[in-house]
């Protein structure tokens, strides 16, 4: 999850300081996102479309009826989706993809519980965006599974952003987004648009029944998850994150683990001086243990 560009200055105005400390506290509070001075005309720019969409008159007079109407409540989700956006890529951090399929499926199979045999292995990503991250587990792990008989996995995609939510449920992308996807893979997992003036892809109905979607927020104190999992991908997010909120978001993440299983973080995350339940692997991959 990051920030849109800004968008030109209009005549619905400009945010008060004031104006902006408030809505800054908010999204913090609500999604741990930080919002230091330098994001005020950023800001600006995102929340005008927003305004412009409900029909006030003026950046001002949205912040009265969010904040002096009680409106708040409301909007809250209208309000996240409009300040963030998603920066998401099929196959990003490839290592990452290669250390699971080289090295963290193989090691699991050779547990007790023999997760993908004896049970479906379960997958989290947890900051999932417009869907590339899971829908690249979905094709790494049917890509696996055809190697070893039997295997089976599930694999739960989550999101604050509505907006990036439904886009990931249509699969559709540009058809430049896939270039890192190997060449069989896009004859295997991918369908072409039929209209030569709309180059896109959609990802085939047998990948995308692979992943389930829905909303969650990274601040809450309780993930309503049912089961532990064995693999977790939380990328690329903690960054916006301050310390303490990053420090509580790992402790759940690495409650919801198994022993042995592993969590993924981005290569911009750190972990060094969080007392963590998990040692490294591997840049960014850690074990529970």
């Amino acid at each position: 999850m990051t920030f849109m560009t800004d968008t030109p200055p209009s005549d619905l105005g400009y945010l008060s300081g004031r104006d902006f400390q408030r809505l800054a506290k908010f999204i913090q509070d609500t999604c741990g996102i930080r919002m230091p001075p330098v994001k005020k005309t950023m800001l600006e720019g995102r929340l005008r479309r927003r305004v412009r969409a409900l029909g006030l008159p003026s950046l001002s007079e949205y912040c009265r009826w969010l904040f002096d109407h009680g409106r708040l409540a409301e909007e809250a989700v209208e309000l996240i989706d409009a300040v963030t956006t998603n920066k998401t890529d099929f196959f990003r951090e490839p290592r990452h993809f290669e250390h699971l399929t080289g090295s963290t499926l193989p090691t699991l199979l050779e547990t007790p519980a023999r997760p993908g045999l004896d049970r479906p292995l379960k997958v989290w990503s947890a900051a999932c965006s417009s869907g590339s991250e899971p829908y690249t587990l979905a094709m790494v792990l049917d890509d696996f599974a055809r190697r070893q008989r039997g295997y089976r996995f599930e694999i739960l995609a989550t999101d604050i952003c509505t907006d990036a939510l439904a886009k990931a449920k249509r699969a559709i992308y540009p058809e430049e987004m896939i270039a890192p996807v190997p060449a069989a893979w896009r004859q295997r997992y991918f369908l072409r648009s039929r209209n030569p003036d709309e180059p896109t892809v959609r990802l085939a109905p047998s990948v995308r029944q692979m992943v389930r979607f829905g909303r969650l927020n990274l601040m809450d104190e309780v993930y309503p998850l049912d089961e532990g999992m064995d693999i977790i991908f939380c990328r690329n997010i903690l960054i916006y994150f301050d310390r303490e909120r990053q420090e509580a978001v790992l402790r759940r993440l690495c409650g919801l683990l198994r022993p042995h299983g592993s969590l993924f973080l981005g290569h911009t995350d750190t972990i060094a001086g969080m007392d963590l339940p998990v040692r490294q692997v591997a840049p960014s991959v850690f074990i529970r243990r």
